[in-house]
């Protein structure tokens, strides 16, 4: 005979009535919704030339330039041929307005570049990793994405992942952000990387107390946009061994686009600082230095760049770009390892049958130098077929 436990199956209809009635509740707040999906598919082809060696297997700079990773010593030219998908991404969008009029907007954006789980032998299978997760509502901004310190507006259309990589400002962090009328400001997530006395290995050191402050105002007219941003931020770093201290950094930068005639225009970008580290060419320069005592010292820097756009016809346009990042390191204390400059010269010829779908081929050159005197130069022909939808 089958004994019933009324308790417990009171119970169980309550809990059940009460999801039904939060999915119900759910279901409705998210009915006005709209979910847009975007993103593209691309595939490059490059081959580089170094005149000092070649990087190795599964370096990052084989998939894009980073100004760092030019080699300066190794012997021998050396050219490499790679292939690969991997700056195909894809963005969930969705856009919820509320009972007050205003609307939520989310953001979810995702690519393969930068992460492990693949090799070429077999598969090419490559983890998603995260690019922007973020929302906005009304004058506010929450969660990941592009830093305020950078103008996403002053890039060129490259076929590399950046293009104009030694002399602007660049990087995704967690933050808040408010807008208004033009100005930002935001708190975002510190970091600070220093270099050991005498030079050697980079130390990652996340031990900042208080989030970097960056205030910025861009004014947008008929003729293009102007940017001029700021940022103030603490260099920590304790080893917990007797180093133990902190150092104020701060940087300016001022960038834009000026439209000319067909369709042409002019980008650029103009930054200084002490300390700018991270914030700068993909972190070709350290934020800081320590001193024989254990004291942090920023690294001064200077970043410049510059691209012209030229429109050929209603299908195809060119872009010419030049970048640069000046280092002025205390060599005393840095050794005479670390880059002193980088610069990196690039062309291309873009072609688009139809609005969803460019070709191209793009040529770079690029030049490193360190405090010794070492250099060396990189060549490189990239070829690419983007499908953007």
């Amino acid at each position: 005979m089958m004994k019933i436990n009324f308790r417990k199956a009171a119970l169980a209809v309550t809990f059940a009535l009460a999801g039904a009635s939060s999915q119900l509740a759910h279901a409705d707040m998210l009915a006005g919704t709209n979910v847009k999906f975007t993103g593209y598919v691309k595939a490059d082809a490059m081959i580089s030339n170094y005149s000092e060696g070649a990087l190795g297997s599964g370096s990052i700079g084989r998939d894009f330039y980073i100004p760092s990773l030019t080699p300066v010593s190794g012997g021998d030219e050396g050219a490499q041929f790679d292939a690969h998908i991997r700056q195909s991404r894809f963005r969930f969008t969705t856009n919820t307005p509320t009972d007050e009029g205003d609307s939520i907007t989310g953001v979810l954006e995702l690519d393969f570049i930068v992460t492990s789980g693949g090799n070429e032998r077999i598969s090419n299978s490559y983890l998603p990793r995260v690019r922007h997760a973020f929302i906005k509502y009304k004058n506010w901004l929450i969660g990941q994405t592009w830093t305020t310190f950078m103008d996403v507006g002053s890039l060129p259309e490259s076929l590399d992942f950046i293009g104009t990589t030694d002399g602007i400002t660049f990087g995704r962090q967690t933050m808040v952000r408010y807008s208004n009328n033009g100005f930002e400001v935001a708190l975002e997530n510190p970091e600070a990387t220093v270099t050991p006395n005498g030079g050697g290995g980079r130390i990652v050191a996340d031990d900042n107390a208080v989030p970097d402050l960056i205030a910025a105002y861009t004014a947008k007219r008929d003729w293009g946009h102007l940017k001029v941003a700021g940022l103030v931020r603490q260099l920590s770093y304790d080893d917990g061994q007797g180093i133990d201290d902190d150092e104020t950094s701060y940087g300016v930068a001022v960038s834009g686009k000026f439209k000319l005639g067909n369709g042409d225009d002019i980008r650029f970008m103009v930054n200084g600082g002490s300390g700018m580290g991270r914030y700068v060419a993909l972190n070709a320069s350290n934020g800081a230095v320590l001193t024989a005592n254990g004291d942090l010292e920023a690294i001064d820097s200077t970043g410049y760049a510059v691209a012209y756009r030229h429109i050929w016809n209603d299908k195809m346009r060119s872009n010419f770009m030049f970048s640069a990042l000046d280092v002025d390191n205390d060599t005393a204390l840095t050794g005479m390892s670390v880059t002193e400059s980088t610069y990196s010269t690039r062309a291309n010829l873009l072609y688009s049958p139809t609005r969803a779908l460019t070709v191209g081929a793009e040529y770079t050159f690029a030049k490193r130098e360190v405090e010794s005197g070492l250099e060396g130069d990189m060549n490189r022909i990239q070829v690419s077929a983007k499908y953007a939808f």
